[in-house]
């Protein structure tokens, strides 16, 4: 499950902005529909590697963002739910993701 690792990924980024701040209240995330993330694990993963830190209890916040890709097909950006599937304009394959494949820690709400 690489939700546990991107779980401790996202700990370590709080840990190091929030410094000696004795308590973290909330972890804003924007994750990507393409970034193949698990949104359920990824919240059972944080909470538990967040135990014991400065960011138990912490609020972790999840928004998405829609994927997108450029089809070569009709030269158009196209939005794309999920890899693999088709364009929905044309319905060619020859698609490249251009957008929603990423995730990041936006903001934190700390002490």
């Amino acid at each position: 499950m690489h939700e546990m690792s991107l779980a401790e990924g996202i700990l370590q980024i709080v840990q190091d902005q929030a410094g000696n701040s004795p308590r973290v209240h909330s972890v804003t995330l924007s994750v990507g529909e393409l970034a193949g993330v698990e949104l359920d694990s990824l919240r059972f993963c944080f909470d538990v590697v967040t135990r014991d830190s400065a960011a138990q209890d912490a609020i972790l916040e999840i928004e998405t963002v829609p994927g997108s890709a450029f089809c070569f097909d009709c030269l158009a950006q196209v939005p794309l739910a999920r890899r693999g599937n088709p364009c929905p304009r044309c319905e060619g394959h020859s698609l490249t993701v251009v957008g929603g494949d990423q995730m990041k820690v936006k903001y934190l709400e700390i002490d």
